[in-house]
C-alpha cells in the first residue's frame, strides 16, 4: 500500500493525511504521524513497567539468593535506561523493590517484595497451565513462515510477548518432538526452529474471524464483495479524514491478497498485481502477528527479524504508518511499539486472558509508585503501638492478680 499510496501522493501532493516520503527523512515520517492519547497515556505506564521487569529479571536470575547488589545495578544504570541511577529507580517502586544491607558481605542488595515476588509467581503459573496456547501460538508462527522455519534467537527476542516459559526449549520444543525440531542454521552456535510437515489443519486468520462475524451481524447491509479482502479500522480522535484518503482505503480494502497462512508463489511477485499482493499480504502477516501475542503489542525492531522469513522485504515500520486505521505506533521509551489498534478500548484488551490479568497487577504497581506507602507505614506503626499497649496491659493485669 505504501507504493501505491507514494504514486498517488505525487500526483496531490497537497493531502495533509499522510507525510510525503520522498521530501522527509524517516524520523519526520515517524513525527508527523496522528497520536492517539489513549495509546500514549498507557505507553508512558509501559515504558517504566520494562524498567521494572529488566531489574525483576536480574534478580530473579539468582534463584537460590534472588538478590542483585546495587553496584551491579549502578554499572547497568547506562543499558537499563535508568536514567537518574540505580537507587533512585528502586526507591520510585518501593511496593515492588526492597533494598537491604548485608552486613556479613559489606554490601547493599535489592529483593523483590511479597507482593512482587507474588505476582511473579502467579504468572508463571498461568503461562505453564496455557502451555497449549504457547504450542497453538508457535505452530502457527512457524506456518507463516515460507519455509516453516525461523530462527531460534528471534522466537526468543519476543518470547515475552508470545507468553513462552522460562524453559521453553525443555517444556514447550523436547516435549512436543512429533511438532518441532531443531535445526543448525550454518552459524556458529545458531539454530532454527522446525516445523513438521504433518499439521494437518489449515489455519484461520483471526481477521477472516472477524469477516464473518461482521457479515453475520444481525441487520448487517455489508456487501459480501466489501468485506471479503477487508480489516477492521478505526483512527486516532481528531484525525481528519479526507474524502480522497477514505476512497483510496476503500479501494485498498478491496484488493485481493494471500492470506497470511497461505503460499505466495513467485509468479504473482513479478506482477504489479503480485507486487501489491505482496503488500497487502505483508499487512495481514503483521496484523496475524500481532495477535498471536499476549498483549496484541510488539516492538518494531523484533518483528523486524522476521519479515524475510515471512516472504516480504519491506520497511515494517512504514508498513504501520501508512496503517493508522489498524496499528498505533509509539515512539516513548527510546523504542518503537506498535499496538493493534481494534484489540484495545480505553488502553485495555477488549478480550483479556490469564497472562495479561497477572501482567496489568505488576503494571498497576509501577503506577502506584510510592503512594500508599506511607499509609502502609502508619497503619505498621499503629498496629506495633497497639500491640505494645496491649503487652503492656496484660503484663500489669498479671501484677495485678
Amino acid at each position: 500500500m505504501g507504493t501505491q499510496f507514494t504514486r498517488w501522493i505525487m500526483k496531490q501532493p497537497h493531502q495533509h493525511f499522510l507525510a510525503v516520503r520522498l521530501k522527509t527523512t524517516s524520523s519526520q515520517y515517524v513525527a508527523s504521524r496522528a497520536r492517539d492519547p489513549t495509546f500514549e497515556k498507557l505507553m508512558d505506564k509501559y515504558k517504566n513497567l520494562l524498567k521494572v521487569i529488566a531489574v525483576q529479571d536480574l534478580i530473579l536470575a539468582n534463584p537460590i539468593n534472588p538478590a542483585v547488589s546495587l553496584d551491579f545495578l549502578s554499572r547497568l544504570s547506562q543499558k537499563l535506561h535508568l536514567n537518574r541511577g540505580a537507587v533512585a529507580f528502586l526507591r520510585k517502586y518501593p511496593h515492588i523493590f526492597h533494598i537491604y544491607h548485608d552486613p556479613m558481605k559489606s554490601q547493599t542488595f535489592c529483593r523483590l517484595t511479597d507482593a512482587a515476588i507474588q505476582i511473579s509467581k502467579e504468572e508463571a503459573e498461568v503461562i505453564n497451565a496455557s502451555l497449549p496456547l504457547v504450542v497453538d501460538r508457535l505452530v502457527r508462527l512457524l506456518s507463516m513462515s515460507r519455509s516453516r522455519m525461523l530462527p531460534l534467537r528471534a522466537i526468543l527476542k519476543v518470547g515475552r510477548e508470545l507468553g513462552l516459559p522460562d524453559d521453553f526449549e525443555d517444556s514447550v520444543i523436547s516435549r512436543n518432538s512429533h511438532l518441532f525440531q531443531l535445526c543448525d542454521a550454518h552459524e556458529p552456535n545458531t539454530h532454527n526452529l522446525k516445523l513438521f510437515d504433518v499439521i494437518p489443519e489449515k489455519f484461520t486468520a483471526a481477521v477472516e474471524n472477524w469477516r464473518v462475524e461482521e457479515f453475520c451481524k444481525e441487520g448487517c447491509n455489508v456487501d459480501r464483495a466489501e468485506i471479503q479482502f477487508s480489516f477492521k479500522h478505526g483512527y486516532p480522535p481528531g484525525m481528519r479524514l479526507r474524502k480522497n484518503f477514505r476512497a483510496k482505503v476503500k479501494e485498498w480494502q478491496r484488493l485481493p491478497y494471500v492470506g497470511p497462512y497461505d503460499e505466495l508463489s513467485e509468479k504473482k511477485r513479478s506482477s504489479k498485481a503480485g507486487m501489491m499482493a505482496v503488500e497487502k499480504r505483508a499487512v495481514a502477516t503483521v496484523h496475524e502477528f500481532l495477535n498471536l501475542t499476549v498483549e496484541k503489542t510488539v516492538e518494531v525492531e523484533k518483528i523486524s527479524h522476521f519479515r524475510k522469513w515471512f516472504g516480504f522485504d519491506l520497511n515494517i515500520r512504514d508498513l504501520f504508518l501508512d496503517h493508522p486505521g489498524m496499528f498505533y505506533l509509539s515512539t516513548k521509551g527510546k523504542r518503537h511499539t506498535v499496538f493493534l489498534r481494534e484489540a484495545y478500548e480505553r488502553g485495555c484488551l477488549i478480550h483479556p486472558n490469564p497472562v495479561y490479568h497477572a501482567r496489568r497487577k505488576l503494571l498497576d504497581l509501577v503506577v502506584l509508585g510510592r503512594h500508599g506507602l506511607l499509609t502502609d507505614e502508619l497503619r505498621s506503626i499503629a498496629s506495633n503501638k497497639k500491640a505494645e499497649s496491649l503487652g503492656q496491659y496484660d503484663g500489669e493485669s498479671c501484677i495485678s492478680d
